[in-house]
Order: C-alpha cells, then sequence, then structure tokens
C-alpha cells in the first residue's frame, strides 16, 4: 500500500527558551499507509500528540521531514494543499464547534475555502448523515451530549472531504455512551469510506480496535505492529507505564498461574473461547 505519511528521522523540541530544553521526540521513522487504522499509544509527556500535529502541520519538525501525501510540511506554501487532504480532530469538542446551529458548524470550514452554495448543502448532509447527526442539524450544539458534539466535529472534518483523519484523544472527555458513538463512527469511515485514521488514544480497548498500534515512549517508536502483537508484549507495556485490554491482562495473570492462556487475546469473544474450553477439560 502507498505511504501518506513519511516521518523520516524526526526530532522535536518546544522553543521554551531554554538552549538544552530535551527533545519531546527523537530520531523517529515512521509511515501511515493509505486505508490504514493506525492507533498510537504513549502514556502523558510520551510525544503522541506532538506526532499527532506534525502530520498535518500544525507542527513542524525541529530536525528531519515530514511528507505528507508527498508535500513537505515544513514548507508554508503546502499548508493548503495538506490541511485538504489531512483533517484533525482535537480531544474537547467544544473548542471546535464555532456557530449557534450544527449546520452552520459543519459549513463553517467549508465557507472558508469558498466552496459554491449548492455543492456546500450536499457537503454539509452527507457528512451529517454519516455521523448519524443529520435530524440533529437544527439543533444547537452546545445542547448537544459530549458524544454527538464529537461527531458534529467529526462531520465538520469530513465535508471538507479529506483522505486521513487524526484524532488526537477524541473520547478523552466523554462518558462511555460517547466513546463508544465516536468508535462506532471511525471504524465506519475507515471500513465503508476507506478513509485513513490515525487515532491517538489512553483507552487500550479502543487501540484493539486498530489494524496497527504504535507506542510512542520517551519520545521514540517502542513498538509497532498488529494489535494481537504489541499487547503481547505485557510486560514490557507495564514498564513504561501502560496498561494492555482487560481480558489481555487475565490472560497474562492466568499464565503466571501456569495455565495454558494466550495474552495475544485482546478480545472479550476470543477470551470467552479460551475460558470454556480451559472449564471443558
Amino acid at each position: 500500500m502507498e505511504n501518506i505519511i513519511e516521518i523520516k528521522d524526526v526530532s522535536f523540541r518546544y522553543q521554551n527558551g531554554e538552549e538544552d530544553s530535551a527533545n519531546v521526540l527523537e530520531h523517529i521513522n515512521l509511515n501511515i499507509k493509505k486505508g490504514e487504522f493506525a492507533a498510537v499509544l504513549g502514556h502523558n509527556g510520551s510525544g503522541k500528540s506532538t506526532l499527532a500535529k506534525l502530520c498535518n502541520a500544525i507542527l513542524t519538525p525541529s530536525s528531519g521531514v515530514v511528507l505528507s501525501y508527498g508535500f513537505d510540511t515544513s514548507d508554508e506554501n503546502n499548508l493548503f494543499d495538506i490541511r485538504k487532504k489531512i483533517g484533525m480532530v482535537f480531544q474537547n469538542p467544544d473548542n471546535q464547534l464555532v456557530a449557534t446551529v450544527v449546520e452552520e458548524d459543519v459549513a463553517f470550514g467549508l465557507e472558508n475555502i469558498g466552496v459554491p452554495t449548492e455543492e456546500m448543502r450536499v457537503r454539509v448532509d452527507e457528512a451529517l448523515k454519516a455521523v448519524d447527526m443529520y435530524d440533529y442539524r437544527e439543533h444547537a450544539p452546545h445542547k448537544l451530549s459530549g458524544g454527538q458534539k464529537q461527531r458534529v466535529a467529526i462531520a465538520g472534518i469530513i465535508a471538507m472531504k479529506p483522505e486521513c483523519i487524526v484524532l488526537d484523544e477524541p473520547t478523552a472527555m466523554l462518558d462511555p455512551r460517547g466513546r463508544t458513538e465516536v468508535m462506532n463512527t471511525i471504524r465506519m469511515l475507515n471500513r465503508d469510506y476507506g478513509i485513513t485514521i490515525v487515532l491517538i488514544t489512553h483507552y487500550m480497548e479502543e487501540a484493539a480496535e486498530a489494524d496497527r498500534i504504535i507506542v510512542i515512549d520517551g519520545g521514540r517508536v517502542l513498538l509497532d505492529g498488529k494489535p494481537e502483537s504489541v499487547f503481547s508484549k505485557v510486560a514490557l507495556l507495564k514498564s513504561v507505564g501502560l496498561d494492555v485490554p482487560q481480558v489481555t491482562d487475565l490472560m497474562y495473570r492466568l499464565k503466571e498461574l501456569g495455565l495454558p492462556a494466550h495474552t495475544h487475546i485482546i478480545t472479550e469473544e476470543a477470551a470467552f473461547d479460551l475460558l470454556y474450553k480451559l472449564l471443558k477439560k
């Protein structure tokens, strides 16, 4: 598959007036492929949110190169082309909603890039239907639940027709129901629309739904692989302050007790099947 984001030997440090301030990211090499659903994990301060912002030129590298759809993110002349291709959804939906009516909020970005009114109407309706918020198009955003607000924010990005969406902990401020709504939307966008997803999260169960997990620790890539492979490294993940899905942790504890459990299990269904077989014996 084609690489749409290429991160080549990238280091990054925030300018805080200290010449010897430490790099947040250290010599990162990473590619994101077209159509994949990649989750990025890391404890607070690991550099995962910084990595997300490098993808669509909100931040630019202190050294190294980030190419998004072939465009160098350090070149300001490329910003429009990059952000047309890569949309970004942030943690707090209230910070992304700017209008007093849902459909006007979704149309905001389209107005800024001069999309004709007739096409704008079609795009807004399609985006709201895609996130199952069309029936709320005339509602006030501030009266919606957290999960609904985040879905409206995602609709605003979808209306711009990006090929990739980077989501920086979009469920961090939501209750379980809101998290489920947003994750269902994210999976649908990837599965049905072929939109590449880069999801920054600290929820292990959310990461388990991805095609690929990238673990960042100390500004470097610690692990990169399929969820079953990454989460099987239970001891390593715990050593850097991360957890694993509850079912994987259960398997790990059973294995420590000498039972034939497998730490590559990351779903409740697989755990049930194994426990059933063990109890049947």
